[in-house]
């Protein structure tokens, strides 16, 4: 036998054939292997055992015990479980290749056997196995290496210990940008795992490209200086921008090359946004210090105008038409400019206004008219005033300004054009409505709804749209103080404001004042309409204090109710009770199992189910696409509201309909 020979490996044959085993003993020696051979299963774990072989080939079926006994035992083994085993089977037999594969075998091949196959699968697995010793080979001596790399790990470790303990955020950079340090201060700040930022780019990772240019003037002071300290605008991972207190300092080997560049960060963001405030304050302050000295002069600059401009229509009533108008137009814009010297007055000293009994329509009527007037024709307005309106006890001025500042901001979301809709309607709430929402209170309320379909605002903007000096708009173009005053002056007539958005679909504000019932119906008669026949309700919510309080609410006026605090339980409930249930009430947003899922969930249960979903944050356009959904209530609702919709959609089919946008 050659060396060459025995450098291609050796090669067990086991088969229980004597032919078999002569025929693959001369092809495989003659392809350079040594080859050995064994004629049942017991002979070729003692010779594997023995003499580990670099591969088996291993026939299935034979006396004593057949091929996968064989093999499993020799994959139970220590000295042998390495081996690749190739199982030979006969076409006409049928063979559980996964049983095979399942206890370690590697490959199957066909009798009659291809010489061509035999030898490229016997290849394939040897090269495999080499590979394999090799790579274990390497790992023993890398194992070695990490040993030692670790004793050095743990030495920095304890340092970076020392770096963690600081809140600052402290990076290393090296000469291509690349983050090589990241300390728990840096974590912290920028949101960004060490793990996530080491071997980031820094440029990348926390500026903004219009902020970018900025890092120029660091490089070039580094330039001339090994060191510099200034502000920077950065962003972290959430997105969210921030201000930070920076100090570079370029570091150096033994040799005097630059070899890195520390950074120490501090966040000043929420300092420079309270001086940026303050600011604001103080030139608020400047403003109604001036407004104060000059109010006097303008009003008695504007009086004599006013009185001017009305004495002469009483003096002059034979002048022609054109004439007439002019005057008309100084005496409203003489009354217009005193209006703004009380409304800076009012808002830069905090001056009370006069409460007075409101009606909301004319003042609505003044909007549409400066609305028709002043705004560009792209702008399309509806109005929809609810006859029979009750009164609100209050400051016409300050409510006009609320309703000005929301059709301005209306305005300036829609730069190309779109639809503003204004309406307005009396509300009673009652406990049940007051329990879901906590700045309401049992009563008459009028609402006032202005909508519109502009740019839409995300979920972050709509947190902070009320906080002071916020603002999204261009500098220049906003002080942040709209929403904030419109706030505050709902709040100081005890009522409060609802907002929804959708990005791309507009915005919808709704101002709720307490009303004065000028000619009520009485609302027991309303409901006494609603009752139900006893008919059985599924309520659900992940809300206890909803479901108690709607399930009260409905036994109250003749329903049986059954609750629900999950999908998943809803589900449970519905196949127990599905013949006596007459409807569903399902809140959209729930834990475990949502609306829309249960909603399909019990469709496919019953496919003439009827349902009422039920949400304070889904809009009606955003449920699932069920024929079952007949109708849609926006939390919080009035008890008659949700009577309202059991009986319409108890007593007639159709379709989705969405009940009061409160």
């Amino acid at each position: 036998m050659t060396i060459k020979s025995l450098d291609k490996g050796v090669i067990l044959i086991v088969d229980d054939t004597p032919t078999n085993l002569e025929m693959l003993f001369d092809f495989l020696a003659n392809a350079g292997y040594t080859v050995l051979v064994a004629e049942d299963g017991e002979s070729a774990i003692a010779r594997a055992e023995y003499a580990p072989p670099d591969l088996i080939l291993l026939d299935i079926l034979m006396p004593g015990i057949d091929g996968f006994e064989t093999c499993r035992r020799l994959k139970s083994q220590e000295l042998t479980k390495e081996i690749p085993v190739i199982f030979m089977t006969a076409l006409s037999e049928t063979v559980d290749k996964v049983k095979g594969l399942n206890i370690g075998a590697v490959d199957y091949i066909t009798k009659p056997l291809q010489h061509e196959e035999v030898l490229a699968r016997i290849e394939l697995h040897l090269q495999l196995r080499h590979l394999t010793q090799k790579l274990q080979s390497q790992n023993q001596r890398l194992a070695a290496e990490i040993l030692e790399r670790t004793r050095v790990e743990e030495k920095l470790r304890e340092q970076a210990a020392l770096l963690d303990i600081t809140t600052d955020a402290v990076l290393v950079k090296d000469l291509n940008d690349r983050i090589c340090f990241w300390n728990k201060g840096a974590e912290n700040l920028y949101g960004w795992a060490a793990a996530e930022a080491i071997g980031q780019s820094v440029r990348q990772l926390l500026y903004q490209p219009e902020n970018a240019s900025q890092l120029q003037n660091v490089i070039n002071s580094l330039a001339d200086c090994d060191s510099w300290q200034g502000e920077l605008s950065q962003v972290t991972k959430q997105g969210k921008k921030i201000i930070v207190a920076s100090r570079w300092t370029l570091m150096r080997d033994r040799n005097g090359q630059l070899q890195s560049i520390l950074t120490v960060n501090t966040d000043i963001t929420e300092k420079k946004q309270l001086e940026s405030q303050f600011l604001r304050a103080q030139r608020l302050e400047s403003v109604g210090t001036l407004a104060g000295g000059i109010a006097h002069d303008l009003n008695n600059i504007l009086t004599p105008i006013l009185t001017a401009s009305q004495l002469l229509q009483l003096k002059l009533p034979n002048l022609d038409e054109r004439s007439q108008q002019m005057l008309k137009t100084i005496e409203s814009n003489s009354k217009r400019g005193a209006a703004l010297v009380k409304q800076v007055l009012h808002f830069t000293r905090g001056v009370e206004g006069k409460r007075t009994i409101v009606q909301v329509n004319y003042l609505c009527s003044e909007i549409r008219q400066i609305v028709q007037e002043t705004f560009p024709k792209s702008i399309e307005l509806s109005v929809n005033i609810q006859p029979n309106l009750w009164t609100v006890i209050g400051d016409a001025t300050n409510l006009h300004q609320v309703l000005m500042n929301l059709v301005v901001n209306a305005r300036d979301a829609m730069p190309e054009g779109g639809k503003l809709s204004l309406s307005v309607e009396n509300l009673r709430i009652d406990q049940h409505y007051a329990q879901m929402n906590l700045d309401a209170h049992v009563g008459p309320y009028i609402v006032i709804s202005l909508a519109d379909t502009g740019m839409g605002m995300e979920a972050e903007t709509l947190d902070r749209i009320f906080e002071p000096f916020f603002t999204t708009k261009d500098v220049g173009k906003g002080t942040g103080l709209g929403l904030s005053t419109v706030q505050g002056i709902i709040k100081s007539h005890n009522g409060f404001v609802k907002v929804y958005s959708e990005v791309g679909r507009g915005t919808e504000f709704k101002v709720f004042l307490p009303a004065v019932e000028t000619s009520a119906p009485s609302l027991v008669e309303d409901l006494e309409l609603l009752k139900g026949n006893g008919e059985l309700v599924l309520v659900v919510d992940d809300e206890a204090p909803i479901l108690e309080t709607t399930r009260i609410s409905l036994e109250a006026y003749n329903y049986q109710v059954l609750t629900a605090r999950d999908g998943i339980e809803a589900i449970a409930l519905y196949a127990q009770h599905q013949d006596k249930i007459s409807l569903v009430l399902m809140d959209m947003m729930m834990p475990s199992m949502d609306g829309s899922t249960t909603i399909r969930a019990l469709q496919k249960m019953d496919s003439h189910i009827k349902i009422i979903a039920v949400s304070g944050f889904v809009a009606s356009n955003k449920l699932v696409k069920s024929t079952v959904v007949k109708q849609f209530i926006a939390k919080p609702y009035t008890t008659k509201e949700l009577l309202a919709a059991l009986h319409s959609t108890l007593t007639q089919e159709g379709k989705l309909v969405r009940v009061h946008g409160v």
